[in-house]
């Protein structure tokens, strides 16, 4: 006999998602707050366990409706997409900083090619995002909400909607004055704010032709490990230990125009309603019965992209 909290469960899919997956997060950034423990390994550790909400949340959710917590986490494993697809989501992150600070530099934005650090240092930063610095979210958002929201909405509208979430989900960042976030003037974080759109979008693109959570988790951790490698003059930027307004906007909003195209670009080429020209995962990838995916079939994009899920 199902107890009546798993049946709500199992009705309020979303709902409870987002009440785990807030609660788990901001439970943990809380007492980060409370604790204030200041800017330092441990707590970019803490904050990156923090980041689990998500994946508790989908995990809920998954088992109070009957899935299958093994083919919900199998997504994660699924490296076999193709070749073309492990470039975009290695490559993308890298044209999107070439780019930006191509148009940053050319704005006359002040670089300091000398303090670039150690390439290598890309290996570990791509493999820290991956499982501990944002790419351990994408069970929950992409390999679980997407496939969810995809029964009702067009992947354009879900990407939208998660990319709501996801950025309301990352609020106490702004309210701890230890933690990066909290140290934006109001123009980056609304430019934050339009990136976490458009990355929700590409992510969403990747994941639907994938069927990969893996591949958005890499994807995911490329876009938050550029930054290391953005050219801009740290001493400039910040002239005395006091921000500059006009080189920080510009060295941010450089690199979210490059990604706010790329996202629009994908939208014109893949179509709003799968962003693929596969079938997209639904519900049946969390081992629920009643998943509905969208068979291919007019959407606006080419007929002849994205490989079969393997």
């Amino acid at each position: 006999m199902t107890s009546p909290v798993r049946t709500w469960v199992d009705d309020h899919r979303i709902a409870s998602f987002l009440a785990v997956t807030y609660g788990f997060t901001w439970t943990i950034q809380g007492l980060l707050a409370a604790s204030g423990m200041g800017a330092s390994w441990t707590l970019s550790i803490l904050v990156g366990f923090g980041g689990f909400g998500p994946p508790v949340g989908a995990a809920v959710v998954v088992w109070a409706s009957g899935g299958s917590l093994r083919s919900w986490v199998g997504q994660f494993f699924r490296w076999r997409i193709g070749g073309r697809w492990w470039a975009a989501a290695l490559l993308v992150p890298l044209v999107v900083l070439a780019l930006g600070s191509g148009l940053y530099v050319a704005l006359g934005g002040p670089v300091d090619i000398a303090a670039l650090p150690f390439p290598g240092i890309y290996l570990f930063v791509m493999v820290w995002g991956t499982v501990w610095g944002g790419g351990q979210e994408e069970l929950g958002w992409r390999g679980f909400m997407v496939p969810v929201l995809q029964e009702q909405y067009s992947a354009l509208v879900t990407s939208l909607l998660v990319g709501l979430a996801w950025a309301g989900w990352h609020l106490p960042l702004f309210l701890n004055a230890n933690t990066t976030h909290a140290g934006w003037p109001l123009s980056q974080q609304l430019i934050w704010g339009g990136t976490i759109l458009a990355g929700s979008v590409l992510w969403t693109w990747m994941y639907n032709n994938t069927g990969s959570v893996l591949a958005a988790a890499v994807f995911h951790a490329g876009m938050n490990s550029i930054g290391v490698f953005h050219p801009a003059d740290r001493a400039a930027l910040v002239p005395g230990g006091i921000p500059d307004p006009w080189l920080n906007f510009l060295a941010e909003i450089s690199s979210a125009v490059v990604l706010v195209g790329i996202a629009v670009l994908v939208v014109l080429v893949f179509g709003t309603e799968r962003l693929s020209s596969t079938e997209v995962p639904d519900t049946s990838v969390l081992g629920l019965d009643d998943g509905k995916s969208r068979p291919p079939g007019p959407s606006g994009g080419p007929s002849d992209v994205g490989p079969d899920r393997q």
